[in-house]
């Protein structure tokens, strides 16, 4: 995957405001704003493995991103942690991209000490692809439910 490279915001911070911004574009609402520029902005002096953002850069270019968090606004509080928000533009999918941000994700994953790795989506057949498994659903606070999975590393 040439001239491709994946920031973690915790370490490299100088990419703290244009990752806020970016990841608000993709996943913030009106009233989620602030979620992403406090959760991001927080976690370059969190000295615990979680939360990292990831930003994908092709040719110095912001073309997707992910998170790495605790929990993703999902009922199952006791499995964590959770991939998050993976985007990857339009126009660029379809390359195996998102792949690069879920092995980044692991790897941080386990070198933080844990075994499992969960997300929660309405998507079948993607994350399959990645060695995600379904475990079951959850439910979101605004009501809603979503598919978990989980994949072992």
């Amino acid at each position: 995957m040439k001239n491709m490279e994946v920031i973690s915001v915790k370490n490299s911070p100088e990419y703290k405001e244009s990752s806020i911004k970016y990841f608000q574009s993709k996943w913030a609402s009106p009233e989620s704003m602030n979620v992403y520029d406090d959760c991001i902005a927080n976690c370059i002096t969190s000295s615990s493995p979680l939360p990292q953002w990831y930003l994908l850069m092709k040719n110095n270019k912001i073309i997707g991103c992910a998170g790495l968090i605790t929990n993703d606004f999902i009922s199952r509080m006791d499995l964590y942690p959770w991939v998050c928000a993976l985007y990857i533009e339009k126009e660029f999918r379809g390359n195996g991209y998102g792949s690069i941000l879920l092995n980044k994700a692991k790897k941080d994953a386990q070198e933080g000490g844990f075994s499992h790795l969960y997300l929660c989506t309405d998507h079948v057949g993607y994350y399959e692809r990645y060695g995600f498994k379904y475990i079951g659903i959850g439910y979101h606070p605004w009501g809603e439910s979503s598919r978990i999975y989980c994949t072992y590393l």
